[in-house]
């Protein structure tokens, strides 16, 4: 089977590569990947001789055309700007990376008989939940994406459908709660906690600290997209989460908690705008059909987590002296 990973030099990605390395070893993967603020090639270091790995734009596609020309079964799509402060920033290379670039993929594989195309989608694309409710989305959640981040999205998922429908291309959706894990760059919550934490620096927390979400270890995530990939229905969307909610104080007092560092460290900064308050995913269609369920607590993949930044201090150590504040909160921080 040849297939190909886009975006597959990051955080979710490059585990996806690398657990289709274990799983898979007869695969023939092919990786493109820009390798911006969320792409680095050391995460594929190890296994750089056994894939083939091209770094460019996915909105390139006099670069993409010839690695479709040669065959592909699968295609799974990864690659997206994904942070949302960077998107209130910089909405317009959301708009290019998240819708352009998904449906020049779409196109190139109808073109070129590719028997599925997986999207990978969040969330957020549907919105915020009340706090205090059990309230969860699903896979008939009407969207109502509050950010450039999730408005891109939407419209890449509405595009992935619309292929299916005018096209019949063989497409899936996936919609992911948070995801974390090893190699996660830090600009998301556990992260970032966790290096400041490691760093005696302060653990900076949006707001009231009390917006929640549902939070999905990286290498669950991994074999949910695997499941859908081999044995999901053409056509069909499936929510993907890990049935841990957690607000941000939660976390940081977890983080601080297996780091043995004091809980002075905390700091309460100005909230993001539009802030949705509460996320939670019901993945019951994916364990009804396929058989998934996650397979650690928050408290074991967030420890596994820590472990694997405090054994790869090389990796995120560049990260000490580029780390990224958005815009809004920079006077809470200096």
């Amino acid at each position: 089977m040849k297939i190909l990973v886009t975006g597959g030099a990051g955080f979710i990605g490059s585990n996806f590569v690398h657990y289709l390395r274990k799983n898979y070893p007869d695969y023939q993967i092919t990786v493109v990947d820009k390798l911006n603020q969320q792409g680095n090639i050391e995460n594929l270091r190890p296994i750089m001789e056994e894939i083939a790995f091209h770094e460019f734009d996915l909105v390139e596609e006099s670069k993409l055309l010839p690695i479709f020309e040669a065959g592909l079964d699968y295609v799974v799509h990864f690659a997206a700007e994904t942070n949302v402060d960077r998107s209130i920033e910089d909405p317009d290379n959301f708009v290019s990376s998240n819708v352009l670039a998904t449906n020049i993929l779409l196109r190139l594989s109808r073109d070129h008989g590719v028997k599925r195309f997986h999207h990978v989608s969040t969330d957020e694309v549907f919105g915020s939940l009340e706090l205090g409710t059990d309230d969860k989305f699903n896979e008939t959640t009407p969207y109502d994406p509050r950010s450039p981040y999730s408005a891109t999205k939407a419209a890449s998922d509405h595009l992935v459908r619309s292929y299916f429908h005018t096209y019949q291309l063989d497409v899936t959706i996936s919609n992911c709660s948070n995801n974390y894990g090893p190699y996660q760059v830090p600009e998301n919550i556990v992260p970032v906690f966790t290096l400041m934490a490691l760093n005696d620096k302060p653990l900076t927390i949006y707001g009231d600290g009390k917006s929640v979400r549902d939070y999905l270890f990286v290498l669950d995530h991994c074999r949910a997209i695997d499941l859908i990939l081999h044995k999901g229905k053409a056509g069909e969307t499936y929510c993907v989460g890990g049935g841990q909610e957690q607000n941000g104080i939660q976390i940081a007092n977890s983080v601080l908690s297996i780091t043995s560092k004091s809980t002075d460290l905390k700091k309460f900064v100005t909230d993001r705008p539009g802030h949705d308050r509460r996320y939670a995913i019901d993945y019951s269609k994916l364990e009804k059909e396929l058989g998934y369920k996650p397979s650690v607590t928050f408290e074991e993949g967030l420890r596994q987590t820590i472990d694997w930044y405090q054994q790869n201090e090389e990796w995120w150590k560049p990260y000490m002296e580029r780390f990224y504040v958005p815009q809004f909160m920079k006077e809470d921080v200096e």
